[in-house]
């Protein structure tokens, strides 16, 4: 593809293996969206009416929706990166009678689009806390190479069957996010970090604190991003002053201001941006006090970002591929704005001879809490 980069790309029905030339020959472009909740992908192959993609592939069903495996791994430097691991739920055919200009286009998302096909109301689970329930409904992915992640909440309620069972509504994806929801925190399919092998994460919404190859502007030869822009949101800060009644008699109502701090991202910025807002939930007050602490946790966990960064970049200036779910550093933009960052989500535009990408950033307060940003 390019000096130093090399794509390769698997396709098949559960094991996917690598594509024949034809369809690498006949590949334009990728497109892979790596964003907060899911990953996305896209690939669109140049076809003409001779092509072995539509007289043979295709009836054949290579490019079946929902049962088809793709797999995308970029070689950098000698090392294989996973950007995409999913199963194409959508293709599309654009003729045209312009030569050489007939296209098809596959689209997908990450595995965790089969837990999101067969609702399973019928799940019962007796006396088993939320981990021990989200180990037992990702246990049935491992045959696809999903390896189940989960992290203990903070406060753990058994429910004593005697009472409740605990019953599962929608799919599993759904009661997956549903729980994670309750608890405060998040639920996702990583691909990776071999080919055909993907984490299914369910936990707080934690970001890899190794910093990236620093995002450099305005600064000369060592400039190595296309475009960045940046925006401070003075209206994203808010508090949350929650009601709740006391354990003892259920009687006495207790107000309880929870500031807009995030207990899993800490602030990056020396001068964070005040609250410009206050909300009063009132669906606390119905709750027991587990599941009130636990919901606070969220409201602590779910508190957003006032400053955004969007940009984009070419892999062979930046010298590597940016990351979601991890922290970067950006220098260059001035005093207000230079120092550390999130990454939330990344989108990789790989064509013949070109890889670039664009991205989205955030962290709360201006000016580095960090000296220097490492390089």
């Amino acid at each position: 593809m390019l000096q130093g980069i090399h794509l390769t790309l698997m396709i098949g029905p559960v094991l996917a293996v690598p594509a024949p030339k034809s369809v690498m020959d006949a590949l334009l472009s990728v497109e892979v969206n790596s964003g907060k909740d899911k990953t996305g992908f896209q690939l669109t192959f140049a076809v003409s009416k001779q092509s072995p993609l539509l007289t043979t592939m295709l009836p054949a069903g290579y490019f079946d929706p929902m049962s088809t495996r793709v797999i995308i791994t970029v070689t950098l430097g000698g090392l294989p990166n996973v950007i995409m691991d999913g199963i194409v739920t959508r293709q599309e055919l654009t003729p045209s009678s312009e030569p050489g200009q007939s296209t098809l286009t596959i689209t997908g998302e990450d595995l965790s689009v089969l837990m999101d096909v067969v609702e399973m109301p019928f799940m019962l689970f007796p006396g088993m806390p939320a981990i021990a329930r989200v180990y037992t409904i990702l246990a049935k992915y491992l045959a696809f190479g999903v390896a189940p992640l989960g992290i203990p909440p903070f406060i753990t309620d058994v429910p004593n069957p005697v009472e409740k069972i605990e019953r599962q509504t929608g799919t599993d994806l759904y009661y997956l996010k549903k729980l994670a929801n309750d608890h405060g925190y998040v639920f996702y399919v990583e691909p990776g970090p071999l080919p055909g092998q993907s984490i299914a994460y369910w936990g707080p919404d934690i970001r890899i604190p190794i910093p990236q190859r620093a995002i450099s502007v305005n600064m000369d030869a060592h400039t190595n991003v296309e475009s960045l822009s940046f925006s401070l949101d003075g209206l994203a800060k808010k508090i949350v002053v929650v009601t709740i009644f006391d354990p003892a008699k259920n009687r006495i109502p207790i107000v309880v201001p929870i500031p807009n701090f995030n207990l899993f991202k800490p602030p990056l910025g020396a001068r964070p941006t005040l609250p410009s807002k206050v909300e009063f939930p009132d669906y606390l007050t119905k709750e027991q006090v587990p599941d009130v602490l636990n919901r606070v946790l969220g409201i602590l966990a779910r508190s957003s970002d006032a400053i955004s960064v969007s940009g984009s970049l070419d892999v062979m200036r930046y010298g590597g591929i940016l990351r979601n779910r991890m922290i970067v550093g950006v220098r260059g933009a001035g005093l207000a704005y230079d120092g550390m960052y999130y990454v939330n989500s990344v989108t990789h535009k790989i064509k013949r001879g070109e890889y670039k990408q664009s991205f989205q950033l955030s962290r709360d307060g201006l000016i580095s809490s960090t000296p220097k940003v490492p390089v």
